[in-house]
């Protein structure tokens, strides 16, 4: 065969690969959220909301997206991505753990659409996870809130016994304990991801104990507003920046940056390339941002916090390293031993020094 054929048959079939591109494609890609808060809340929603409009304004015309907010975990959210699958989502990003079993079952009846699960580990040919590595964050506030707290009481609100919930308050606790032996955390279980007046309570209760630092795994600023009332008390924002509480008390925060992630993953749809995966960066990717510390940080603390911050990001230094127990004192982590992520993400244990148990 001559070399003019060749390039006329390549150049052919080029032509057919790409007309049949645009022809599966006439349509904008759908991409559908489904959120477990209102898009309002200031937090975790507010975050994944802020992904859904990057990605808007990233392909413009070429994509449609579409949400629905305030879905309850279980039985409603199948219901909720079922609907959305029925109206021609071509992918589905489920923004909350309680979605996964939902999220696989749908998945097994929509074959042809694409499913993406925040904070889970159950996969498929057609459902990808992802999560960010918020204890490293939480760490960061752990160092913050040691060297901050005056009274050594530092009150926690946790959401649900998962990994990704105990992660944090221990990795919180063991950078408090490092730079103040003497702190104490009381862990208060609000057994929700979104309930002002029920988070507003639980940080009203922690402050009348005399905790001076409040740390939250919830989503509404409701707790910023409770420790702003109290006076002399300080917080850290979750998930978003929350910084209309700044400078005090809010001095801090952990930011969600999900936008390049959805970017990324709806151009996979369009361009024929996505397939399932499991993602789970943290500070150095990019994923978790830490907010700007506030002037109520003392200089030289806000300095160290900075240091923590950038050697995690470049990998040198790992927020669980050794030695570190378990709450009923048997050893962990060896001496410079780092904990793999296999245990990490079904932390079910507090380290040594906290009290109280976790529910089941």
């Amino acid at each position: 065969m001559t070399l003019a054929k060749l390039l006329t048959g390549a150049a052919l079939a080029a032509g057919l690969a790409g007309g049949a591109f645009a022809a599966s494609h006439s349509e904008p890609v759908k991409a559908g959220f489904i959120y477990v808060g209102p898009i309002g809340d200031g937090g975790w929603t507010h975050e994944h909301n802020i992904g859904r409009l990057a990605v808007e304004e990233e392909f413009g015309d070429a994509v449609e997206t579409v949400y629905q907010e305030s879905v309850p975990e279980g039985a409603d959210a199948e219901r909720a991505i079922t609907q959305m699958a029925l109206q021609g989502a071509d992918i589905i990003f489920t923004t909350s753990f309680g979605y996964m079993d939902p999220t696989i079952n749908v998945a097994e009846k929509f074959p042809d659409v694409k499913f993406e699960h925040a904070t889970g580990y159950k996969t498929a040919d057609n459902v990808a996870i992802y999560s960010a590595r918020f204890y490293e964050g939480r760490a960061i506030q752990g160092h913050i809130a040691g060297k901050m707290t005056k009274t050594n009481k530092i009150g926690y609100i946790a959401s649900f016994p998962i990994p990704e919930v105990i992660r944090g308050i221990n990795s919180a606790y063991i950078h408090a304990k490092k730079v103040n032996p003497d702190v104490e955390f009381s862990v208060v279980w609000a057994f929700t991801w979104f309930d002002p007046a029920k988070e507003a309570d639980a940080a009203t209760a922690l402050i009348e104990q005399g905790a001076d630092v409040i740390l939250q795994h919830t989503d509404s600023t409701a707790p910023q507003a409770a420790a702003a009332e109290a006076g002399n008390v300080i917080t850290f924002g979750q998930a978003s920046d929350m910084s209309e509480y700044a400078p005090m008390p809010r001095v801090s925060s952990i930011i969600d940056n999900w936008a390049p992630y959805y970017i990324d993953r709806v151009k996979a749809v369009m361009d024929g390339t996505w397939e399932t995966k499991d993602t789970w960066d943290g500070i150095g990717p990019g994923m978790v941002g830490i907010g700007e510390i506030s002037d109520a940080v003392p200089a030289e603390v806000k300095a160290e916090a900075l240091a923590l911050k950038d050697a995690i990001a470049a990998g040198d230094y790992h927020p669980f390293t050794g030695p570190i127990n378990k709450q009923d004192g048997s050893v962990w982590l060896a001496e410079g031993e780092t904990a793999d992520d296999g245990t990490l993400l079904g932390m079910d244990f507090y380290v040594e020094g906290l009290t109280g148990e976790i529910p089941n």
